[in-house]
């Protein structure tokens, strides 16, 4: 039986609710594609994160990670192609939960540049839009914890030549969240709505273990 780890974010910042972590408990314990799904709550603590979801791949040994977090101001379902080796938190004026900001340190000193993700982008984005989810490619997982998160953990895969394919999803704020005074007029998705994406993205990336050759088109620069 093939195994997949999702794991969701926790409440950070000025989001309360973090639709990674509802997404993520929504999907623990479940199946997708014939694969067991596990999910854990990952603290939104630089270096503590990356710990927390090493130690669950050595644990549950998967051959698919699925990391996802929160992209408040994006309207759709965005699978990042790269994370940076650099982190850059005061740019958003956010602090992790542990009151940690940081501004130009690398993840991994003197580590690549970046890694890129090896998941089936334009075939879990084209499973995503045929499922009625509005999905798309991102060329930036941003400077904060999620792009530090999937930067360590896809490091950690290569440095150790380990099988599995590992990559990052991003979500839109919850209804509840956009519906805050301080974010009126930014999109939203229901936790529903991006667990039907989420599930199709993952039997996507079980279906395919090379990128479908097919152009994934898309209206807006991410």
């Amino acid at each position: 039986m093939k195994r997949v780890l999702t794991t969701g974010f926790e409440a950070f910042g000025n989001t309360p609710i973090n639709p990674a972590e509802s997404v993520m408990r929504a999907l623990d314990g479940s199946q997708i594609a014939g694969a067991d799904i596990t999910g854990i709550v990952v603290p939104n603590n630089f270096f503590e994160c990356i710990d927390v979801v090493r130690s669950s791949i050595e644990d549950i040994r998967p051959e698919l990670v699925v990391m996802m977090g929160e992209y408040g101001g994006r309207a759709t379902i965005t699978v990042e192609r790269i994370a940076q080796n650099f982190n850059d938190s005061t740019r958003y004026q956010l602090r992790d939960n542990r009151g940690v900001a940081l501004q130009g340190e690398p993840t991994v000193p003197g580590g690549p540049t970046a890694y890129r993700s090896t998941l089936p982008l334009r075939a879990m984005v084209q499973a995503m839009r045929a499922a009625g989810v509005p999905a798309d490619i991102s060329d930036t997982a941003a400077t904060f914890c999620c792009n530090h998160l999937m930067y360590g953990i896809l490091h950690y895969i290569d440095s150790n030549r380990l099988d599995i394919r590992a990559g990052w999803i991003h979500l839109p704020h919850l209804p509840e969240v956009a519906a805050l005074q301080e974010n009126l007029g930014a999109p939203s998705m229901s936790v529903a709505t991006a667990v039907q994406g989420v599930t199709a993205a993952i039997g996507a990336a079980l279906q395919h273990a090379t990128d479908i050759d097919e152009p994934s088109f898309s209206r807006l620069q991410i």
